[in-house]
Order: C-alpha cells, then sequence, then structure tokens
C-alpha cells in the first residue's frame, strides 16, 4: 500500500512532466501544501532539479533521471 507521502510524491512529479514548470510554479506548489515536505524532498532526493534560466522566471523544473524512474515505478 502507498503512503500518502509517496502518492504526493508521485503526483508532484507527474505534475513537473506533464508541462513547463517554472520556479514560481514549483513554488506555489509548495505554499499550497505548506506542512507538507514534498516540493523540498524532491529536490533534496535529487528528482528534480532546476535548469538555470537568467531570471528566476526562466528557471525550469525538470525531473532528474532518478526522478523519472521513480514516477515510473508505478
Amino acid at each position: 500500500m502507498q503512503t500518502a507521502a509517496h502518492a504526493l510524491t508521485q503526483q508532484f512529479l507527474a505534475w513537473v512532466e506533464e508541462a513547463s514548470r517554472s520556479y514560481a510554479d514549483a513554488e506555489a506548489w509548495r505554499r499550497s501544501c505548506p506542512h507538507l515536505s514534498i516540493w523540498e524532498d524532491a529536490i533534496s532526493d535529487g528528482l528534480v532539479r532546476f535548469q538555470n534560466g537568467s531570471s528566476m522566471q526562466q528557471s525550469r523544473l525538470v525531473l532528474t533521471p532518478r526522478g523519472r524512474a521513480v514516477l515510473e515505478q508505478d
């Protein structure tokens, strides 16, 4: 059985994968779930990373190979 945190991580990774996401988009995700650390955990676990642009708005959140593997597990 999946834990709630695992299910939310899967949802977050799918959200990242479905469209180009800016840093601001990712911040909105974090703010919508302030008691959960899904966003921070995905970064610290190496599941997502930012491709840097010249500004925060131009930086893009992308899945890492590890994040893609986790997303494809289920």
